[in-house]
């Protein structure tokens, strides 16, 4: 059996639905091709799905600030309801707690130029402000095994405060609502087949295969996630990539509340960060720091799918340093998911030497956020080389419509350099 439409997107995360709602808005005849049983049961479900400002580069600040307009008026911008309700953005506010590795100089010039409120907070005020922190300095992070996990703080910490950051209360009913949306405008989703190869003819794409049925495109997108590195050896485009994606195994875990209502706290001073849940609850996971080792899969499809002790431990026995009055089960809680993690930990949204096969990868740990402008930047690159420019030489610039920003979209090239980025999953 054989389908013919205009773009296949591979993968129903929340960045693949965010395409194909983009992509049929335009008219084209879009289907998306999910290995799973619906939109966002991957990457995505495991999210923490913070939206926060704190990046350091100008197109991190500038695409999550512009992404925040859009969760604060999801229904406008998804131009209706799903099945007469919606996910929802809980503005909590956010507070990066300082440490050697946050040049945070840097990131309030961002702020400033993007238009980003801010404020810096001293120790003092950290404490006032949000009852329950105790600001003492650890850094840099420890095992939680070692001797000197548990040795006197050296003195305080203040932070940096952003009001307006919060997050979205269902990620994978994110993901659902844009599938909706895509819907309304005519795209098909397909879920339950793994994509087997990619056809190409002459040099360009000509379309994919599942095990059941063959579908023709002359646009194909990989937002495969975790598998997008075994999307992009079907498609013969790997040894191109300066920028390589792997699979890496994440947690997350829950506690109990204490009784405060914390914002979002990135502690980069402990290697955690803090959240919030609607309940009152407690979100807390881990900034890859030095000490602990993470967990890379050769196979993005073996893995435990339950939290471990020893990761549990490690985030929430730290998060008990700085929220004192916090209590910490013996038995971990939470979830366990893959990201598509990049070289440098920034996404990668670009075209390949293949014509007509296009990338957004490298998308999990800090892209949930971006995911309403995710559409836009990859419109804006298949539309200029679909039309004959060269993306590579002369990257595409892409005006934000609620904000006005400029940004350019060689900034996500799979040719690029590592960014001078934070380096981990700060962005």
């Amino acid at each position: 059996m054989a389908t013919s439409r205009d773009v296949i997107v591979i993968g129903a995360g929340v960045i693949g639905c965010s395409i194909a709602y983009e992509l049929a808005k335009t008219g084209r005849r879009v289907t998306v091709i999910d290995r799973g049983k619906g939109a966002g049961m991957g990457s995505t479900s495991s999210s923490s799905a913070i939206v926060r400002f704190h990046y350091s580069t100008f197109i991190g600040v500038a695409a999550s600030w512009e992404s925040k307009h859009a969760w604060e008026d999801w229904e406008a911008f998804l131009g209706g309801k799903d099945d007469g309700s919606l996910a929802r953005f809980h503005r909590i506010g956010a507070l990066y707690l300082d440490a050697p590795e946050v040049k945070i100089a840097g990131t309030h010039l961002l702020f400033d130029e993007v238009g980003v409120p801010y404020e810096s907070w001293t120790a003092a005020e950290v404490r006032d402000r949000v009852p329950g922190i105790d600001p003492a300095r650890h850094y840099p992070p420890k095992p939680v095994t070692s001797d000197e996990f548990l040795s006197a703080p050296d003195g305080e910490i203040g932070g940096s405060w952003t009001p307006d950051a919060g997050y979205v209360d269902d990620a994978a009913f994110a993901a659902h609502n844009l599938m909706a949306a895509a819907v309304r405008h005519g795209a098909d989703f397909r879920f339950g087949g793994a994509v087997v190869a990619i056809e190409s003819q002459g040099g360009s794409v000509s379309g994919v295969r599942t095990s059941d049925e063959t579908y023709f495109a002359d646009v194909v997108i990989n937002v495969a996630g975790p598998h997008s590195g075994v999307i992009n050896r079907l498609a013969g485009v790997t040894d191109e990539f300066r920028i390589r994606t792997r699979p890496l195994r994440q947690e997350v875990h829950e506690l109990p509340g204490t009784g405060h209502r914390f914002p979002m706290v990135g502690d980069l001073d402990l290697g955690t960060y803090i959240r919030s849940t609607p309940s009152g609850k407690l979100m807390i996971g881990g900034t890859e720091p030095e000490c602990d080792p993470l967990e890379w899969l050769e196979d993005p499809d073996e893995f435990a799918t339950g939290p471990s002790s020893a990761v549990y431990e490690a985030q929430t026995y730290r998060a008990a340093l700085r929220l004192p009055d916090i209590a910490v089960p013996h038995t971990p809680r939470g979830v366990a998911g893959v990201y598509d993690v990049s070289t440098d930990w920034l996404p990668i949204y670009d075209r390949t030497s293949l014509g007509g096969y296009y990338v957004a990868i490298g998308t999990s740990g800090n892209q949930f956020k971006n995911a309403p402008v995710v559409g836009g930047f990859l419109r804006s690159i298949i539309d200029a080389s679909e039309s004959g420019d060269d993306h590579d030489e002369k990257p595409v610039d892409h005006t934000l419509p609620r904000t006005g920003l400029v940004v350019n979209l060689g900034q996500y090239s799979r040719l690029r350099d590592p960014a001078n980025s934070a380096g981990n999953v700060m962005g």
